[in-house]
């Protein structure tokens, strides 16, 4: 697949064992690999890197900062890379979002080719240019846009995800199929089965469509002031409820609860059946796998927030919105009655399916 941004056409292909072994095998002189997946992948699909190029990065939420990009600049300045060469980058969101911003500033700007190892950047954050790094107090303050040249994704990885950071990634995953088509909640209902057991085959027909939908929105709006603020459906209500868990629950999860929460809106307000909203959350529960606590889902909370995300433009709240004709909508009116009606549903869902 072929990705057009401002400054470069590059490229996110789905490819097998052998094409990532034969990637690793050129002589990149600076490979960042996030530590963990390091320490599963040694003996085996590792197991023939060059280590002496090799530099290990702690991918906690707590690195993704500027000092940590600016660690990999140090490193590039200290072997006197070149711009001509190209940086390789060897794990999830965290390792992309400091590797891309280093990789942007340090001398302008050098190649550097994304192996993805986690579902979450697998299906969605691998492309659209993005990199965000938190700073002071403040969650994605600092970020660029620049893509990688290359991006190489290898599915098996998904197999050796925790069940929390492979839901996760499943979330995003159905959000972007229920989004991009009339069939996608069937397709889901059909397959969630195979989904849930990790069957690459499936999750390969998932992961494509998620990509190319998401395609078809960064390359008409790449820097986000436009049509690519639809894909914040459901994003709204889920950076709010990792926020109030202090990040307890996990990004594609909080998706998940912030797009149930947001389809209760939908059907309230007559512009989702509700039909096909109770559908979606009997779909989508399946991906909850964090405990939940109730003190998570206070509206006082959740509803504070959301008055501190970027995208609010009035005295109401943003949201984007899941319509019955499978069209998204940015409303920026919402009342926070109306997300303390949602949360009660939520809450009485979630007591429903022991999930709270």
């Amino acid at each position: 697949m072929k990705i057009k941004s401002r400054s470069k056409t590059y490229s996110a292909d789905i490819v097998d064992r052998h094409h990532i072994e034969k990637i690793l095998k050129n002589q990149y002189r600076l490979i960042i690999i996030d530590e963990q997946v390091f320490d599963i992948y040694k003996n085996t699909l590792l197991k023939n890197i060059d280590l002496s190029s090799v530099y290990l990065f702690k991918a906690i939420e707590s690195r993704k900062n500027i000092n940590s990009a600016l660690t990999i600049c140090k490193k590039m300045a200290e072997i006197s890379f070149k711009r001509k060469e190209e940086l390789l980058s060897i794990g999830g969101g965290i390792v992309q979002d400091v590797t891309g911003f280093a990789a942007n500033i340090y001398n302008r700007g050098v190649k550097w080719t994304f192996i993805p190892t986690t579902l979450l950047a697998q299906c969605d954050s691998c492309i659209g240019s993005k990199t965000s790094l938190n700073y002071l107090s403040f969650k994605n303050l600092l970020g660029t846009f620049y893509a990688p040249d290359r991006i190489y994704i290898y599915l098996d990885f998904v197999k050796t995800l925790t069940e929390d950071d492979y839901l996760s990634g499943l979330g995003e995953v159905a959000k972007f199929n229920i989004m991009s088509a009339k069939d996608g909640i069937d397709l889901l209902e059909r397959n969630m089965g195979k989904l849930l057991g990790r069957d690459v085959k499936t999750l390969k027909l998932f992961t494509e469509r998620s990509l190319k939908f998401k395609k078809t929105f960064i390359e008409k709006d790449e820097y986000d002031f436009g049509v690519r603020n639809l894909l914040n459906f459901a994003h709204t209500f889920g950076h709010a409820f990792e926020k109030v868990s202090n990040y307890g629950v996990p990004h594609g999860q909080a998706v998940t609860l912030g797009l149930i929460t947001a389809n209760h809106i939908s059907v309230a307000r007559n512009i989702l059946d509700e039909k096909k909203a109770v559908r979606i959350k009997n779909i989508v529960v399946n991906l909850l796998s964090v405990p939940l606590k109730k003190t998570w889902f206070q509206t006082e909370q959740i509803v504070s927030a959301i008055k501190k995300d970027k995208k609010r433009s009035t005295a109401y709240l943003p949201a984007v919105l899941f319509l019955s004709n499978n069209r998204l909508k940015v409303f920026q009116d919402v009342k926070p009655e109306e997300v303390d009606r949602a949360l009660n549903k939520l809450t009485v869902f979630l007591e429903k399916n022991n999930k709270l």
